[in-house]
């Protein structure tokens, strides 16, 4: 406020009469407004009912199961139901905490065409992109995963989707997001191999790096427009064409470079690893979690577990590009059918040394929605259903930092629930179809007669 306009109010008998009127004028309004606007209504009360539940605290299934829900939070379990609540009774099924999956790519869906894919889908603007995103985290919630983990993703499309699911725009899952892969040039997060004069090379804006400080640069850039979590490759991958599978990609001081600035900043770090040279430089820098781990042998497993350093097998993506690996190209083929070669005893001998695991699936390699088939997978190399339950609850909660909100069915937590038919650990494969879906209290899914 200028001298000027301060001489103006001076105040006298005029002035201060004035500013009177004017407040009684403001306040009047004010209430006028808030008197029309209606009161809002008290949260509805949900009580859900079915004869099992597993509720993730243990590895025991409860009979006759009952969670009160009011508005997004869960009130009670194995309770009884509140007077005038409104009851949905699911009969002979499983309730279970909201599933979780810590390997997703919800922006982009591989097609059985890999050319075409490459060179028209993957080209698509990313306001296009952001709406198949938001049809793919659909899909997503109602199979009954409440929270991913995005780990990579083009343009920034996620931090996007995930902006937009939490602002009530679009539906979908909770997400932590990584925004770009940071890995080295040439290697499985660069760009596909067009001609460099047609399509810009990418840098440390979308994740591409060489050296400790422009690694650093990279994590810092992910941070900036909203990566929760960073997402790097210390090793090859298996559908891009260039790079071997197994061999290291990032150097033992870029590695440190990248790990230590996201700790800095409160980010978790995971690392896609086939590779066992590349994974033990990861977690010698001290990465969260290992992503897919095809080779790692028993002394790198054992390594994980002394650290606390996460397996995330994505037993789904091994199973699906091994099973539709002659619709890849050649090299591509091979690498698939070379991890899942390896991928299933690398697994049985996490079972045995004891490493934690998380449930992830690497959806996108795969159709979205089709995430459950992972519950199957790993039990059929031996883990028994509890486990591989508290693997897509509890366990990934924790990976990902969330284990005070989600995870486990307990009063206090988000009302993120699922019912799936009969006795689940009788019948792991019923996780694939579930009969309701509720996402912080909202009903999603509920199958004719439940």
């Amino acid at each position: 406020m200028t001298r000027q306009t301060r001489s103006r109010l001076a105040p006298g008998t005029a002035g201060i009469a004035a500013v009177a009127l004017g407040a009684c004028l403001l306040a009047g309004r004010a209430s006028a407004v808030a008197a029309a606007e209606p009161t809002a209504a008290a949260p509805e009360t949900i009580v859900l009912r079915a004869a099992h539940l597993f509720d993730s605290t243990g590895t025991t299934l409860k009979d006759g199961g009952i969670i009160v829900v009011r508005g997004d939070r869960i009130v009670s379990v194995s309770g009884t139901a509140p007077t005038g609540a409104r009851v949905i009774d699911l009969g002979d099924a499983t309730l279970l905490p909201g599933f979780i999956d810590s390997h997703t790519h919800l922006t982009l869906e591989f097609e059985k065409d890999y050319y075409h894919f490459v060179y028209n889908r993957i080209m698509r603007f990313p306001a296009e992109q952001a709406l198949y995103g938001a049809l793919y985290a659909r899909r997503t919630l109602e199979a009954g995963f409440t929270t991913v983990r995005n780990v990579g993703a083009m343009d920034f499309v996620d931090i996007g989707l995930r902006n937009a699911i939490n602002a009530g725009v679009t539906v979908g899952p909770r997400m932590l997001t990584a925004a770009h892969g940071i890995g080295s040039p040439g290697g499985h997060f660069d760009n596909y191999s067009y001609p460099p004069d047609r399509v810009k090379p990418w840098g440390p804006i979308e994740g591409i790096c060489s050296g400790p400080e422009e690694c650093r640069e990279a994590v810092r850039y992910q941070m900036k427009w909203g990566a929760d979590v960073i997402k790097i490759a210390p090793s090859g991958g298996v559908l891009s064409e260039s790079d071997p599978v197994d061999v290291p990609q990032l150097t033992p001081e870029e590695l440190a470079a990248i790990v230590s600035e996201a700790h800095r900043w409160n980010r978790r770090v995971a690392a896609h690893c086939h590779g066992d040279k590349a994974a033990r430089l990861a977690i010698d820098a001290g990465v969260d979690s290992i992503e897919h781990g095809s080779f790692l042998t028993e002394d790198t497993l054992k390594l994980m577990k002394s650290k606390g350093v996460y397996l995330v097998p994505t037993r789904m993506a091994v199973y699906w590009t091994n099973k539709n690996a002659d619709q890849y190209p050649p090299n591509i083929a091979a690498k698939a059918r070379a991890a899942a070669a390896a991928h299933g005893n690398m697994f049985k001998a996490a079972l045995r040394i004891g490493v934690p695991i998380a449930f992830g699936t690497d959806a996108g390699v795969f159709p979205h929605g089709m995430n459950g088939m992972e519950f199957g997978l790993m039990s059929d190399l031996g883990m028994s259903p509890a486990a591989a339950l508290l693997a897509g609850t509890r366990d990934a909660a924790k990976l990902l930092g969330l284990e005070a909100d989600v995870g486990t069915l307990e009063a206090g937590k988000a009302a993120d629930i699922v019912a799936v038919p009969g006795n689940v650990l009788s019948d792991i494969h019923a996780t694939e179809h579930p009969l309701l879906v509720m996402h912080l209290g909202r009903i999603v899914v509920q199958k004719a007669g439940t």
